[in-house]
């Protein structure tokens, strides 16, 4: 497993969460996707999500919608 260190702007307020994956590489789009299950996945709407196919670019753009931005990755180690 690795630690990554994400930060990023939720409704314009800085935060930061750890995710601790098995894949060796985290894009700005995968994280972004990992911040919206972890903002928005238990909701009882379904529709924030993005399709299973999108793009990286079409999740960054429901991201930014979700107001969820300024996506930064940083690997912590193993």
């Amino acid at each position: 497993m690795r630690t990554y260190n994400v930060e990023y702007a939720f409704k314009g307020e800085p935060r930061s969460h750890e995710f601790q994956l098995k894949q060796g590489e985290l894009p700005v789009h995968e994280a972004a996707m990992h911040l919206i299950v972890l903002h928005f996945g238990d909701g009882e709407n379904s529709l924030v999500m993005p399709a299973a196919d999108a793009s990286p670019e079409e999740i960054l753009e429901q991201a930014e919608l979700l107001e969820i931005s300024q996506v930064r990755v940083h690997g912590v180690g193993k």
